[in-house]
């Protein structure tokens, strides 16, 4: 069933110190079905953060149109933006983005207090979401408490307590150490196993062939794209080591 429907999108800005346009963006077009987990790939200035921005509803396009479950983005109400986000969207960031002045469960819960969800619903939705995370001893900590690790697995858990159509995910084994990078990409498989979108941005060959489709952008373009099929992750990983480096090759 089709989620995600992105189409022609195109984004273009004006610099204030320069006459010339720069166009990020050129006729991005393609669609996610539920339960699919996909990375997008790509060099610095490929386009590749300025997608994640508008797929999140943080950033506009130019033109085209984006749908979420038949909705089109474009016609949320500015006041109602931060509600659609909260009801729809998960985040995980590289750097975490957690709050030192709240312990780990409210750094969890805090997408639901901001929605008015009753506390009884908080935290029977916490519970097994804590336990599946490995996190549960650590709810009464704070983030400056614990490693980089468990505060990505806490990130993840403020990501999917609200049970979101799809997780967005930029860069998220950015800071990470290899160990904690490997248990968080498990960890990606096993919740998307249960069902949950995933659309992860990375400039890793290895976070991308979890994946199950990976997108390769290039100057603000589509360039190509693979599906991992019935391939094992090692098979998947040298293909797309070798798609990366031809698009290296053709910058040159």
């Amino acid at each position: 069933m089709e989620l995600l429907k992105v189409k022609n999108i195109k984004k273009v800005y004006h610099p204030r110190l320069s006459q010339h346009p720069v166009e990020a963006l050129k006729n991005i077009e393609f669609t996610v079905d539920a339960g699919e987990y996909i990375a997008v790939m790509g060099e610095s200035g490929s386009g590749k953060s300025t997608l994640l921005n508008i797929l999140a509803t943080l950033d506009k396009p130019s033109t085209g149109t984006i749908l979420l479950k038949q909705q089109e983005l474009s016609t949320i109400a500015e006041g109602k933006m931060a509600q659609f986000r909260r009801e729809h969207l998960g985040f995980v960031f590289q750097d975490f983005n957690l709050l030192d002045t709240f312990n780990v469960q409210d750094n969890i819960l805090l997408p639901l207090v901001l929605s008015r969800v009753p506390l009884k619903e908080m935290i029977q939705r916490l519970e097994p979401l804590a336990n599946q995370l490995s996190i549960s001893s650590l709810l009464k900590q704070f983030p400056y408490e614990i490693s980089g690790g468990q505060k990505q697995r806490v990130a993840v858990a403020r990501a999917l307590i609200t049970d979101p159509d799809i997780v967005l995910a930029d860069e998220p084994t950015g800071a990470l150490d290899s160990k904690s990078a490997q248990q968080l990409l498990q960890l990606f498989d096993q919740i998307n196993d249960k069902g949950q979108t995933i659309l992860l941005v990375t400039h890793s060959v290895l976070a991308a062939s979890h994946a199950k489709r990976v997108l390769f952008i290039k100057d603000g373009k589509i360039f190509h794209q693979l599906y991992r099929g019935e391939r094992e992750q090692l098979t998947f990983m040298d293909e797309i080591a070798q798609t990366v480096s031809v698009l290296l090759k053709e910058e040159v």
